[in-house]
Formats: structure tokens, C-alpha cells, sequence
């Protein structure tokens, strides 16, 4: 992020009746246009946090966040670069039936349009472009999709600061206890539910604050821990397979020699060609993730798109 510009994050939220799939446009008291549900980043935020809190605040509607649909880039009358960024978010039929939406002085109203007709009621351009990117994935037959969220434990205590013998029980520094608190929300943005991890304590504490925020259990396994990834009986491929045929949101909390073996698996058991993106999203500071989407319908058709998110704390 650069300092001159204002960053901003919403989403294209959708739902499917009687086959057809809508939309959601909202029209504005102050500026009687018709956009997408969006608003900008408060401090401390990540974008994915920004994009589910604001769309529940605009629309009374509650989602999680599946695939990104792109970035809207456009000046601001103070001459500063306005960045928005977008993703496709499902609104379930329980999450429409307990919005509580009113219009009020920010929003007069909230809209469902037919997807083909979308693009002719927006405003503004930057926002057709992000819809149209939307159809697009539509087309291609990506709808519904779920994640597997790969996350770095946070910072943990220095080596040369631990006196204890096991190194598993390193614990967390001060730094990474707040980043931990600092990941529930973005976490929690694109519907984390299962939690696994490595039974190290750095990365049992990494993910115990969003245990506590979902009212979950932590499940521990060694199939991913430092200890056995150096003994080389670590196994990704078994847990990788056990997530993808579940087709549930997961987050899978690990270190960072073993996350390249969990990318590659995650490509493997789901037909995707390896490259250099898989050493990006794997190649993660403590506390960042990569969100691995897949097709619920068809898990097999290869990762439908991979992104990064790290911290500032």
C-alpha cells in the first residue's frame, strides 16, 4: 500500500433464484447512485476484513468471502488514488433473512438485478468492469467455491531466547500473540470454520484466538509438524486429500518449511500444473496466509485462484 492513495474493499454479492443468478447493487442517500456494496479500510484492518465488514454494514447481510474479482483504480476529487478491491461473496438465504436492513442517511435502498441486466443499471464504469469479471468466472462455470487457507504461524520467541529443550514448545513473543489477534478477522472474512494445525505451541496459540472467536475445537495433528517434516515423516498429501474432499472452509496453520509441501499438495489433488505462484503463496511470513479457492461442485477442475495476506502488526 502507498501512503497517497485511499484503500477501499467491497464485494459483488450474489445469490441464485429459480436458477438465475442476482446480484446485489445499493443505491446511495448522499450521492443517488447506484454501486457495489464497498467502504474504506479502518485502521488495522486487512482487506478481506474490510470487504465482509462492510458489506454486512451496507446491506444488514453477512457472507463469506470466495474468489477475488478484481481491482478498481480511479481519482478522487482531493487528486488521490482511490483503490478498491473486490471479491465475489455468496448471501445465503438465512444471512438475507436476518438482515435487518432499513434505508438510512448512507444507504436508500439495496437492489437484487438479474446479473445480465447489472451492468446497465451501475453508475460508474470502474464498477461494471468488476461485474463483468464476475460473469466471467460465472461462465466458467466457478460459482460456489470453498477455501483452504494455509497460515504461518506467528511470531514465535527467538531460538536464542528459549531456554526449553523442545523446540515445539517455543511459545509466541509478544509480537506474535497481537498477531494472532490480528488474523481473526480477516480469517473469520473468508469463513474459516475447521481449524488444523501443528501441535507445536506457536502454532496452537497462532490459531487459538480464532478458535475462541468460532467457539471450535483445534485439531492437532503431526501429519504437519516441524519435528516430523525434518524426520521426513511429515504427510501433507493425507490431510491436503482429507480437506478437499471435505469441501468445507479450512485453515491449516503449519511452518514454514513444511508449507511448500502443502501448496504442492493442495495442486496435486486437485489436477492444477505446478509453477512459480505455488513458491510465492507458500514462501509466507509469520502470521500471513494464502487462501487457496476450489470449485465446490468440482474440487478436481484445478485451484480457480491463490492470494497472499500479511499483517501489519
Amino acid at each position: 500500500m502507498t501512503e497517497t492513495a485511499v484503500y477501499a474493499a467491497g464485494g459483488v454479492v450474489w445469490r441464485l433464484v429459480d436458477e438465475k443468478i442476482m446480484v446485489l447493487l445499493i443505491h446511495r442517500t448522499r450521492y443517488r447512485d447506484v454501486t457495489l456494496p464497498k467502504g474504506k479500510v479502518d485502521p488495522g484492518e486487512m482487506l478481506a476484513e474490510t470487504a465482509a465488514r462492510e458489506i454486512f454494514e451496507e446491506t444488514g447481510i453477512r457472507v463469506a468471502l470466495g474468489v477475488p474479482v478484481g481491482v478498481s483504480r480511479y481519482r478522487l476529487p482531493s487528486k488521490r488514488t482511490k483503490i478498491v478491491h473486490y471479491w465475489a461473496a455468496e448471501a445465503t438465504e438465512p444471512a438475507i433473512r436476518a438482515s435487518a436492513f432499513v434505508p438510512n442517511k448512507e444507504i436508500a435502498a439495496i437492489e437484487w438485478v438479474a446479473l445480465s441486466k447489472a451492468a446497465k443499471r451501475l453508475s460508474y464504469p470502474v464498477d461494471v468492469e468488476i461485474v463483468e469479471n464476475f460473469a466471467r468466472l460465472v461462465g466458467d462455470g466457478i460459482l460456489r467455491t470453498f477455501p483452504v487457507i494455509a497460515l504461518r504461524h506467528a511470531k514465535a520467541l527467538p531460538r536464542e531466547e528459549w531456554d526449553g529443550a523442545d523446540d515445539s514448545a517455543r511459545p509466541l513473543s509478544p509480537r506474535g500473540r497481537r498477531q494472532a489477534d490480528a488474523i481473526v478477522g480477516p480469517l473469520l472474512a473468508f469463513g474459516a470454520r475447521k481449524i488444523v494445525t501443528s501441535p507445536a505451541v506457536r502454532c496452537v496459540k497462532t490459531v487459538k484466538p480464532l478458535a475462541l472467536a468460532l467457539g471450535r475445537k483445534i485439531d492437532r495433528t503431526d501429519l504437519i509438524s516441524q519435528d516430523a517434516w525434518e524426520e521426513g515423516k511429515s504427510d501433507a498429501r493425507t490431510l491436503v486429500g482429507q480437506r478437499v474432499r471435505s469441501r468445507k472452509p479450512a485453515v491449516v496453520c503449519s511452518h514454514g518449511p513444511v508449507l511448500p509441501d502443502i501448496l504442492s499438495e493442495i495442486a496435486l489433488a486437485t489436477g492444477t500444473l505446478r509453477g512459480s505462484y505455488l513458491g510465492s503463496a507458500s514462501a509466507l511470513e509469520p502470521a500471513a496466509f494464502s487462501v487457496v479457492h476450489l470449485s465446490v461442485d468440482n474440487p478436481g477442475s484445478g485451484i480457480v485462484a491463490i492470494e497472499t495476506h500479511a499483517t501489519k502488526v
